[in-house]
């Protein structure tokens, strides 16, 4: 299976963006998926997930904030980021929630700046 995140970038404090993770190697539609991040020095942490029926659930720290999505049809997973505050910097990794795959792939940085 392969993991290749993307569409991340410097975006200043108040700001949106919108980032992508398309897996391959894997019956990607009856996967539950995750969007998870890791700060430097943190470990990391689920931030949104969705079912493979489209159910969403957000970490505290991301709700009303964050939307994630999918698409069956390209196996792409989507992460809609807004009103961006400087703690969500971190690198930015998809992956299935339960049980995850081996590999993450290399994520992919979102850096906010104040």
């Amino acid at each position: 299976v392969q993991l290749q995140a993307s569409g991340g970038g410097l975006v200043q404090a108040g700001g949106s963006l919108r980032i992508s993770c398309a897996v391959s190697g894997s019956i990607f539609s009856i996967n539950g998926m995750g969007w998870y991040r890791q700060a430097p020095g943190k470990q990391r942490e689920l931030v949104a997930a969705i079912t493979s029926g489209g159910s969403t659930t957000y970490a505290n720290t991301v709700k009303g904030r964050f939307i994630i999505s999918r698409d069956n049809a390209k196996n792409t997973v989507y992460l809609q980021m807004n009103s961006l505050k400087p703690e969500d910097t971190a690198v930015y990794y998809c992956n299935r929630l339960v049980p995850p795959f081996g590999s993450w792939g290399q994520g992919t940085q979102l850096t906010v700046s104040s």
